[in-house]
């Protein structure tokens, strides 16, 4: 039962607890707990003792209740409503974020607090960078969102994505105050086509530059062009696509744009690089 001398080291270890400490706790040897580990399977009757003292269940000692937790979840979430499922979603990112934290005496503190007592009036914002991964949500007030990455174990997160010169071309379109002012427009319409000559209207731009930043936009593939045939002839019409990349992009940019971010909890230890 190897993975069960895993567990109680790897629960032991997060506890900070020594072989000794765990010996004392359950009443047995440095040495019994050191063959635990090793692969030896304690008594029946003290696997639940084991279990309280590192705080976790036996299923956990079992290495079960990892998988158990996602698949819960999973069915959790597939039974409640739509709007249900991604605030219950949220809660959870929340949780985890604070787990995150490291910190047993955070989790009573902002889980059981959640959102409720925050000042409204503010943006809020919870920041974990460590060498293992980033963590970050926006905690209040709307929109809420939660961003999760873990760091490669071998390079960096950069020789994974597409080349600078095509990242550049990206933040080069974002950069151009009437491309973002269509783009942010056709992110407020529900999925549908539009004409030119309504975003036109909507961003006092002419419908011809409308079409040049539309190619754009198109290139970029945030929207599709179709072609229709009306009784004036032939003209284009535009769809924001579904994939909805560019609304993370446009938060997180947000929260760099803001002077008032205030910090809910913060904790920056990283030592490697980013990326």
């Amino acid at each position: 039962m190897e993975v069960f001398g895993q567990q109680i080291k790897k629960f032991r270890s997060e506890k900070g607890y020594t072989q000794e400490k765990l010996g004392q706790l359950v009443g047995v040897t440095t040495q019994a707990v050191s063959k635990w580990e090793r692969g030896s399977m304690p008594d029946a009757e003290i696997i639940p003792l084991i279990a309280q003292s590192l705080g976790v269940s036996i299923e956990a000692l079992y290495g079960r209740e990892e998988r158990n937790l996602s698949v819960d979840l999973a069915k959790k979430l597939c039974s409640l409503p739509k709007d249900e499922a991604y605030r219950y979603a949220f809660e959870i990112c929340w949780a985890i974020e604070v787990g995150l934290l490291g910190e047993d005496s955070a989790i009573e503190l902002f889980v059981n607090r959640g959102f409720t007592e925050l000042d409204k009036t503010n943006q809020h914002f919870a920041k974990l960078i460590h060498d293992e991964g980033i963590a970050l949500s926006r905690v209040s007030p709307l929109p809420q969102h939660f961003f999760l990455m873990r760091t490669p174990n071998e390079g960096g997160v950069l020789q994974h994505l597409e080349s600078i010169d095509s990242l550049q071309k990206v933040f080069e379109l974002f950069a151009d105050k009437n491309a973002l002012k269509i783009i942010c427009y056709l992110y407020s319409l529900p999925v549908m086509p539009v004409a030119a000559s309504l975003i036109s209207k909507h961003t006092r731009l002419s419908e011809k530059r409308v079409e040049e930043y539309m190619e754009r936009i198109c290139d970029r593939h945030l929207a599709t062009r179709t072609t229709i045939a009306t009784a004036e002839g032939e003209m284009y019409s535009y769809a924001i696509c579904p994939e909805g990349f560019a609304v993370p992009l446009i938060c997180f940019a947000d929260e760099i744009a803001k002077d008032d971010v205030h910090p809910f909890f913060g904790v920056h230890n990283r030592k490697k690089p980013f990326f």
